[in-house]
Formats: C-alpha cells, sequence, structure tokens
C-alpha cells in the first residue's frame, strides 16, 4: 500500500465515521441504493473509480471514488445489510503523496 493510498484511507475514515448513522441504516435511504447500481452510476456519469477502501464502525466499509479527468470525487459507506449510502462528494481531486517527517522530531 502506497502512503498516498494509507492517507486517503485515515482521511476517509475520518469522514466514514462521523456518518456513523449512515452505516447503522438497514433501510434504503433517497442517498442509498445497491453498490452495483451506485458503482455504476459513478463510473458512467463522473467517470469514478475507487481509490481507497477501508472498514468503518459495524463492519461498515467504506470507500473512496474519483476521477482524474473530471476531479470529481464521492465518498460511499456500504452497510452490511448491501446498500451503499453517498456521505460526501465534490471537485477538484488531487492525489497525493506526502511525506510524513520522522520519528521523533518536531514538527
Amino acid at each position: 500500500m502506497t502512503k498516498m493510498t494509507a492517507k486517503l484511507i485515515l482521511l476517509s475514515t475520518g469522514l466514514a465515521l462521523g456518518a456513523t448513522s449512515l452505516a447503522r441504516a438497514e433501510t434504503p435511504a433517497r442517498n442509498c441504493a445497491p453498490r452495483d447500481t451506485v458503482i455504476e452510476r459513478l463510473a458512467a456519469k463522473y467517470g469514478e473509480t475507487r481509490k481507497s477502501i477501508g472498514l468503518g464502525n459495524n463492519n461498515a466499509v467504506m470507500e473512496v471514488f474519483a476521477s482524474a479527468a473530471t476531479g470529481t470525487w464521492t465518498i460511499t459507506i456500504t452497510t452490511t445489510a448491501g446498500m451503499t449510502c453517498l456521505v460526501a462528494s465534490g471537485q477538484a481531486f488531487e492525489e497525493m503523496a506526502d511525506i510524513l517527517p520522522p520519528q521523533g522530531d518536531e514538527v
């Protein structure tokens, strides 16, 4: 796993933890659909593909989808019931590979 991927997972997991109520939902909501449907729409409409994945509370799966061509991004949570819910989306997505400072050094 690259450092960029690890950073995306950590940042995205933080957002996903804030959306725990979505992960607990067992019934479909307005912004939820079966995972295959959501992935197909993100690819067809925005050209987004999965960039990172993580496991959140209650075994909910958090994923970040993005497109280098359009710059759009979407964060989703998939519940154990198989429903995928949109948590956040936006524009100007950039892949980054920040380097952590050596341990023990002051920041």
